[in-house]
């Protein structure tokens, strides 16, 4: 059996545990495509891998046994500080893919592959938006300027292309 920890009511996999999964399956993931009333978007620098260092839209992974729904309103709440938002209040923009050459523990000769869900939220206020634990800062940036910046992610410009 896998050695797991309980943290606030969810199942964890130990590190070990977890690279193997990397090693072997897709990870699904919810990306949250944030724009203001000025239509630009948010975008969180990356503090851990994969994407290290580059601007990337917040987002989070799926759950087992976690509903799309509370995915949704989990990882809002989590990267963006907003509680009570449900998939009804964002657009669905589609599915995406992200493959990386490397993995969150660095570890040698394991890639990651994401099959991703593009949710874009619409936000008249901003200033409650803040809480990102996987980013060292934030901006807004109009999607033009996005698509020109060299630290900007690839696969987060694939929203905007």
């Amino acid at each position: 059996m896998p050695n797991v920890k309980n943290l606030k009511n969810e199942t964890m996999l130990a590190r070990p545990e977890f690279l193997d999964v990397v090693r072997l399956t897709p990870l699904i993931s919810i990306d949250l495509i944030v724009v203001d009333s000025d239509g630009r978007v948010l975008l969180g620098r990356r503090v851990n891998r994969p994407a290290l260092g580059s601007w990337f839209v917040p987002g989070g992974r799926i759950r087992k046994d976690e509903t799309l729904n509370g995915a949704f309103s989990r990882i809002v709440s989590e990267e963006l500080g907003l509680d009570n938002m449900t998939q009804h209040s964002a657009c669905f923009r589609g599915v995406f893919e992200h493959h990386y050459d490397d993995n969150f523990a660095g570890a040698a000769d394991i890639s990651t592959h994401y099959v991703v869900l593009g949710y874009m939220l619409v936000l008249r206020d901003t200033s409650r938006v803040g809480r990102f634990e996987q980013h060292s800062d934030y901006i807004w940036m109009a999607p033009a300027e996005l698509l020109a910046c060299p630290d900007v992610h690839e696969n987060t410009k694939a929203y905007f292309r």
